[in-house]
């Protein structure tokens, strides 16, 4: 029998068009309009993080995004009051929670679903309540992924920041353990019922990699894709990454997913 694989999403974070915007305090470039771009060249979503200090993405840009675009919109935010009012106002596709310190450069590890208690769990149940999908975003430990089963999150998007740091630096055995934790996380969350995501810190290779990963069925992107934008353009960044990620999935069930 042929071996039907499940189809591979790519959500594109535009943050850092943002961040590039705000740099100069104008208008321009507009993370809209680059959205719409990745959207063309083959994203099947878009992600934005609205940072409690907007120090990228804005509430405009939020409501400008849930206006114009037609495929699902992300709604990456801190567990908080305010940004799950904003949420519930927006009412986009997701929300994927993620920590979130003002001295951090970007998302540093997992939340800590164990320690957000009852009110992480409110929450979950209001956002899910209100039909927005609720993804938090995890690293990839046991305890984590079980309690994200427990307060009813729709979604687990693993974080893949320790891996691809491993392989940047060289440290090829660090790499192969923290890959084999990835592997075991989209199984076990998969047996429990949650849908597989994975993000942070993925390049061409990385994702063509993890994409082999059966129980992955999205991967957001955004850093790299805006940087490599700068010399491909974006739509040339976003067919490139659909590529590799295509090239993965290809080896879905083979020794090459190992």
């Amino acid at each position: 029998m042929t071996r039907i694989v499940p189809p591979l999403r790519l959500g594109v974070n535009i943050d850092h068009v943002a961040t590039v915007r705000n740099a100069r305090g104008g208008a321009l470039p507009d993370p809209v309009r680059a959205a719409q771009l990745a959207c063309a060249a083959g994203a099947d979503g878009i992600t934005a993080h609205l940072r409690e200090d907007r120090r990228h993405i804005r509430d405009a840009d939020m409501r400008r995004l849930k206006d114009v675009l037609l495929v699902p919109l992300n709604f990456e935010m801190a567990a908080t009051d305010e940004m799950v009012a904003l949420a519930l106002e927006l009412k986009p596709h997701a929300s994927c929670l993620v920590p979130e310190r003002r001295e951090e450069r970007t998302t540093e590890g997992g939340l800590d679903v164990i320690g957000g208690g009852i009110d992480l769990a409110h929450k979950v149940e209001a956002l899910s309540h209100a039909g927005i999908r609720v993804s938090l975003f995890v690293a990839p430990d046991e305890d984590q992924i079980a309690r994200a089963a427990d307060i009813g999150a729709a979604v687990i998007e693993l974080h893949t920041g320790a891996w691809c740091d491993f392989i940047a630096a060289g440290e090829h055995d660090a790499a192969q353990a923290e890959f084999a934790r990835l592997r075991a996380a989209a199984e076990q969350g998969a047996k429990l019922g949650l849908e597989i995501h994975a993000g942070h810190g993925l390049d061409f290779a990385s994702a063509e990699t993890i994409a082999a990963l059966e129980p992955v069925r999205e991967l957001n992107i955004g850093h790299f894709l805006i940087g490599e934008a700068i010399f491909v353009g974006l739509e040339g960044a976003v067919r490139q990454m659909r590529a590799a990620m295509a090239r993965g999935r290809a080896h879905v069930g083979t020794d090459k997913a190992a």
